[in-house]
């Protein structure tokens, strides 16, 4: 998953891209061939302008949503866990930036923070479909109904199921946060929107015999695109988590036995 670019980074690619940029990147005169937004409300806390990597086969923008009601000590993003009183990028310039888009990317991914807590998702969903792009989801799957509401409009999904529902608040310091987290999963698998559900894990919050347990439960739930995401310290906050040092984990014989349980299986690690 991508680090959300702030808005001084923005507007210092801007210039590398020579694009004028009276407010604050983007020339008035950029217009949409689709209809403009109205009443849009959406949240933008930054963008990634082009990604490779947040959308499986498609050249992409990241828009990053401000707000999260969670507080995941590995989350690389936490800049974008309070919404602000004023967002950083008003939806009508990303509107623009992403018309100006049309032709060069394939799809826009909407990121977090956590975009299924903001209101105004479905209405930026529809406009950036009615430019043309495709749509991907990052989501926590803190908001099912919210989700639910939007899964017709989103053509993949990227659902973050952080632990066993007995260690859930353990990693994300809110009391019953596994319960919206699997009513989100079994949205997802309902919908049969394409999806991968992914892991972040870390030594310190999850030990082999939970990422096994994780696993397991999981495959019986009839997930067939699986991601283990070893600990990053990049954006991370947590100087606990940043500092403890570990090797050779998961482990190759639990993550070939990991493997044999999905169809499709990643891991992703550093080195």
């Amino acid at each position: 998953m991508s680090v959300a670019t702030s808005p001084k980074a923005l507007q210092a690619w801007a210039v590398t891209q020579h694009i004028a940029r009276p407010k604050p990147w983007l020339p008035d005169h950029a217009v949409s061939t689709a209809a403009s937004p109205t009443s849009v409300t959406l949240k933008v806390g930054g963008i990634t302008p082009f990604t490779a990597t947040d959308f499986p086969g498609r050249l992409s923008a990241v828009i990053f949503v401000q707000g999260c009601p969670w507080r995941c000590g590995y989350c690389h993003n936490p800049h974008l866990q309070q919404r602000t009183a004023q967002s950083p990028l008003a939806w009508k310039t990303v509107h623009a930036f992403l018309a100006r888009r049309v032709g060069l990317i394939d799809a826009v991914v909407f990121s977090g923070g956590e975009p299924t807590m903001d209101p105004g998702l479905e209405a930026a969903l529809r406009e950036t479909r009615e430019l043309g792009f495709q749509i991907g989801l990052h989501s926590g799957g803190t908001h099912p109904r919210r989700l639910r509401q939007v899964l017709p409009l989103v053509d993949w999904v990227g659902l973050d199921i952080k632990a066993t529902a007995a260690r859930y608040d353990a990693v994300t310091q809110v009391r019953d946060s596994g319960v919206p987290a699997y009513e989100s999963l079994q949205a997802v698998l309902e919908s049969g929107v394409s999806h991968e559900v992914r892991t972040t894990i870390h030594p310190r919050l999850h030990d082999v015999d939970e990422i096994r347990r994780l696993a397991r439960q999981l495959a019986d739930a009839g997930v067939t695109d699986y991601a283990l995401q070893v600990f990053r310290t990049t954006g991370c906050r947590n100087d606990d988590l940043n500092h403890l040092r570990f090797t050779d984990y998961p482990g190759t014989h639990l993550v070939q036995e990991i493997e044999n349980l999905f169809p499709r299986f990643t891991l992703r690690k550093e080195g």
